[in-house]
């Protein structure tokens, strides 16, 4: 009896361990009753700066790149005259193009913040929101040919801009969902192809992915690939907007972490996109940094 007595205090005093509890709330980027973190700097750079930015990103993720694979892993700017200044800048990411536009979107003077509620708002002050061929609600006639992409880190985040940008959506014309949360590759692929789409929201990798039909294996392949035709279409593109101001839990952008960062310039450095970037295209496409 002492024996059982002893035995039973001794389990008396273990601590009692409590399970974790799991965060129910949805992991936008941010922990749950915390507002996500913005960027601020972002809505301050004009052209110029944004494309250094986005050169600085590049080189510090292609550290083993030479000047010349740094120089083809860029964003066009704008045209700064001087041969010094010029080859610096063609050097961290500026390409030249004599009296043409940037292919940037300028978005600096926007005064309305960079949260997720105020993309709508955001696109409409900058584009058009009637009922022409160039709206919003507007979609082509083929299926899996958006006139707006809108990269995202991660999927979570990505439906949550579907969910403000649902208010383009018409009967005609589809916001998408291009990311990989719960939606195999093999569904998506299907989905686009008998989709008609104003606007495709999604991941970096996923959109490679549907634009080369699941057989995208690196940069280095992306002009082999893009021989062949994918699910989704750039036909009918005319601005790619990044969701580049939110950060995620540990302060991380989209432009910030290897795994989204590289995914997202193999998409902006495709051949047949590079080629729209100069405002001289018959079919120009704008770069939007959100």
């Amino acid at each position: 009896m002492k024996r059982k007595r002893e035995q039973g205090g001794a389990d008396a005093a273990k601590p009692i361990k409590h399970a974790r509890s799991k965060p129910t709330g949805e992991n936008t980027g941010s922990p749950m009753n915390e507002a996500p973190s913005i960027d601020d700097a972002i809505g301050k750079m004009d052209s110029r700066l944004m494309a250094d930015y986005v050169a600085q990103r590049s080189k510090r993720f292609g550290r083993d790149f030479s000047l010349i694979e740094l120089a083809d892993v860029h964003i066009p700017g704008k045209t700064y005259q001087g041969s010094g200044e010029g080859l610096r800048r063609c050097i961290i990411g500026l390409k030249r193009h004599d009296d043409t536009e940037a292919a940037i979107l300028d978005t600096s003077e926007w005064s309305g913040g960079r949260r997720l509620h105020s993309l709508p708002d955001f696109l409409l002050y900058f584009l058009q929101r009637g009922k022409g061929p160039n709206s919003l609600e507007s979609a082509s006639s083929r299926p899996g040919e958006p006139h707006t992409l809108v990269v995202a880190a991660a999927a979570l985040r990505a439906a949550d801009l579907i969910r403000v940008l649902r208010q383009f959506q018409t009967k005609e014309a589809t916001v998408a969902k291009l990311f990989a949360k719960h939606i195999k590759l093999k569904d998506a692929t299907t989905f686009v192809k008998a989709t008609r789409m104003n606007m495709g929201v999604g991941t970096p990798t996923r959109i490679v992915d549907l634009l080369d039909n699941g057989t995208s294996t690196g940069i280095l392949l992306c002009f082999l690939l893009t021989l062949s035709a994918g699910a989704l279409a750039l036909e009918s593109l005319q601005r790619i907007v990044v969701d580049c101001s939110f950060l995620d839990p540990k302060k991380r952008g989209i432009f910030d972490m290897r795994e989204t960062q590289q995914p997202l310039m193999q998409l902006l450095n495709r051949p047949e996109l590079k080629e729209r970037y100069n405002s001289d295209s018959s079919a120009p496409v704008k770069l939007i940094f959100y």
